[in-house]
């Protein structure tokens, strides 16, 4: 069973990845072309620990009452609404990058604005979670309610770390030094 801890934790190591895909927009940004398989793996990573996470905190909002106040109000409404809004981008810079890697012609400059707001996006997104929805579920959630939730969540990211570890061992070495903003 996934723990609040491991939950901060994946979130620490979410912004870690995030700051290397902002490595990689600074190098986009000054001419260089930096490695797109490497940005497709760690976007993969990232659209398959959001559909992980997401989906079960979903299915939470359904089935509890006082969850659902939360998402009813405007707090709960505003993460809700982030949370669309950053799938979209994420999921246009996944075109992106696919068409980039099908050697279609996809103008750079575009490219590194989109990255760009997507990064500006999810760690503001991963901020407002630690700031306002996990207090929520501390504060407003039962023990059994908190134990039930956190059955329904991913038991954490080891797995495809360690695939990106062994695939990308310099991406790795990046994300191991790269800072966390909310450790």
């Amino acid at each position: 069973m996934a723990t609040l801890n491991q939950i901060r934790h994946d979130h620490a190591n979410m912004a870690r990845l995030l700051h290397v895909l902002l490595l990689r927009h600074e190098s986009l940004t000054q001419g260089d072309r930096p490695d797109f398989h490497l940005i497709r793996e760690v976007v993969d990573y990232i659209l398959e620990y959001m559909e992980s996470f997401v989906k079960p905190l979903e299915r939470l909002y359904s089935e509890h009452l006082v969850a659902k106040k939360f998402k009813e109000g405007e707090v709960g409404q505003r993460l809700a609404d982030d949370y669309q809004a950053l799938r979209e981008r994420l999921n246009l810079l996944s075109e992106n990058i696919d068409m980039i890697l099908l050697d279609a012609v996809v103008p750079m400059d575009r490219f590194a604005d989109d990255l760009k707001a997507y990064l500006d996006a999810h760690l503001a997104y991963l901020r407002a979670e630690r700031e306002l929805l996990f207090p929520f579920f501390r504060e407003k959630l039962s023990q059994e309610e908190q134990k039930s939730l956190l059955k329904m969540l991913p038991e954490g990211a080891q797995a495809n770390l360690a695939r990106l570890k062994e695939d990308y061992p310099e991406l790795y070495e990046e994300f191991k030094e790269a800072p966390s903003p909310f450790s």
